[in-house]
């Protein structure tokens, strides 16, 4: 169980405020609720699936030790990484501007079904968090740990940060506090590495 809980509280802090974040919550400011959290979950529950294989594959073949101490690494560089910022408001504008006229297009000035919105979600989210550092981490966690509790504690926590997201959006149409999120992520990435490291050495 230790494996759900560290992935969910990880993942979770980690999202805040990243650049997928910022894309949902701009979906919620923008469209209907629904489809728009059924997207968010249904794009993370993907990514984390393909982060745990990626990961347990990596575990299965690799010695423990090297896991360990390879994950540290990655840990601290997933702390410089948050703190070097992501997305910027603009570019999450721009992106969530491009989805919403792709939708209105494909309607043809009719109502954009939940269907679409569904799929339009979904991809934007998909393609967003491929790479990311939640995905990196993601894999390294399952590579040290059990894959099917880190896929399930990985995915509740994105998703409930991702739903955090599209409710503030929804409420509030502003983003959440960057520069806090930015920090408390990276400080909890660099402790996780350096414990990591010295558990290892």
């Amino acid at each position: 169980m230790q494996s759900l809980f560290v992935a969910m509280g990880l993942v979770f802090v980690a999202e805040m405020g990243d650049k997928t974040q910022i894309v949902a919550l701009g979906f919620g400011a923008r469209h209907r609720l629904a489809p728009v959290l059924t997207g968010v979950a249904l794009a993370y529950m993907c990514t984390n699936l393909v982060s745990v294989l990626i990961g347990g594959l990596l575990g299965a073949t690799l010695p423990t030790r090297a896991i360990g101490l390879a994950g540290g690494i990655l840990f601290l560089g997933f702390a410089a990484w948050t703190m070097r910022g992501g997305m910027s408001p603009a570019e999450a504008e721009a992106e969530i501007e491009a989805e919403t006229a792709k939708l209105e297009a494909e309607a043809g000035g009719a109502v954009i079904t939940d269907r679409r919105l569904i799929l339009s979600v979904f991809s934007a989210i998909f393609v967003a968090e491929l790479g990311d550092k939640t995905m990196l981490a993601t894999a390294t966690l399952a590579a040290d740990g059990n894959p099917v509790l880190v896929w399930f504690g990985a995915t509740i926590g994105i998703i409930m940060a991702g739903a955090l997201g599209v409710v503030v959006g929804r409420f509030f149409g502003a983003r959440l506090p960057e520069r806090t999120t930015r920090i408390g992520s990276a400080i909890l990435f660099l402790v996780i590495g350096l414990a990591l490291i010295l558990e290892n050495l």
